[in-house]
């Protein structure tokens, strides 16, 4: 017989308390959520949470690793070279640039995500919360750049990932007022 929490059954169950944590954690943060209430919108109860994860803090560190994951997953399956190592120089640099936003932006169009992930960079006063933050940062710069091929290349698609963020997080695109169309480009 399998250890406790060791089972399919409890796999399954991770990957929804996981699931249902990107929501929770995405409204209220790390600090504002409790995990009764994550419990609850899972169904379980709250020490079957705590037999599957030991404390909030890694609950919320497993969500961002989780998060990193299907950030990965979108930037490389949205890449014009499946995740190729070409060489990325001139036009072809600025075409992977473009979709690699492009994937962000559709990843992060609901904002529950973007939320979550701005969550993330605020709770980094918790060791294990801080890195989980840092790992998926390192994944994202190896990500970006086997995608886009430099450390400048990285550095831009950072840049332009904030400012990517802050028009999504503050809905500018349904803003019909001149500095909402400088930050949107339109």
């Amino acid at each position: 017989m399998p250890a406790a929490g060791t089972s399919t059954k409890s796999d399954e169950r991770r990957r929804a308390i996981v699931a249902a944590s990107i929501g929770c954690f995405a409204k209220k943060g790390f600090y504002g959520t409790t995990t009764h209430e994550i419990a609850e919108w899972v169904g379980i109860s709250q020490p079957y949470l705590y037999r599957l994860y030991p404390n909030k803090e890694a609950l919320f560190a497993a969500t961002v690793d989780h998060v990193s994951v299907v950030m990965t997953e979108t930037l490389v399956g949205h890449s014009p070279a499946s995740g190729g190592t070409s060489d990325r120089t001139g036009p072809t640099s600025e075409a992977a640039l473009d979709g690699a936003r492009g994937a962000y932006a559709a990843l992060v169009a609901d904002r529950t995500i973007l939320r979550f992930l701005m969550h993330a960079n605020c709770a980094v006063g918790e060791p294990l919360v801080a890195e989980a933050v840092r790992r998926c940062y390192a994944k994202q710069v190896d990500t970006v750049r086997q995608l886009l091929g430099d450390d400048d290349a990285v550095r831009r698609w950072f840049g332009a990932g904030m400012l990517d963020n802050v028009v999504a997080v503050l809905g500018l695109d349904d803003i019909d007022e001149p500095w909402a169309h400088t930050l949107t480009a339109r």
